[in-house]
């Protein structure tokens, strides 16, 4: 069966100098710097494929499918972690009483 053709990722020079700066950031979340990567490759010249992005960046074809597409229809902000489902939070685990901070009593 053939695989259908990716949609085309075109970047302005704005957006690929974010991106790249959000990878190179010492500061940024893995996740968020892979998805970048996984954006700034897709946007090459030679159009690559998802399962040629996802070879050379080790990961399934279809995390690059999923990721290309929520950058080509929400932006920047579709490669921020979504809300967690569930009850948030009521305690931070660093700061709970009687403890050092480790988890540890």
């Amino acid at each position: 069966m053939p695989m259908p053709i990716a949609p085309q990722v075109a970047l302005a020079h704005d957006e690929h100098t974010r991106l790249e700066s959000i990878v190179r950031a010492h500061s940024t979340p893995q996740a968020l710097a892979f998805r970048c990567q996984v954006i700034l490759r897709a946007a090459a010249p030679e159009r690559p494929s998802n399962l040629q992005v996802a070879q050379e960046l080790h990961c399934n074809r279809h995390t690059v499918g999923r990721w290309r597409s929520r950058y080509l229809e929400q932006g920047l902000q579709g490669l921020q972690d979504a809300p967690r489902p569930g009850r948030p939070r009521r305690f931070s685990p660093l700061r709970t009483p009687g403890g050092d901070g480790d988890g540890h009593a």
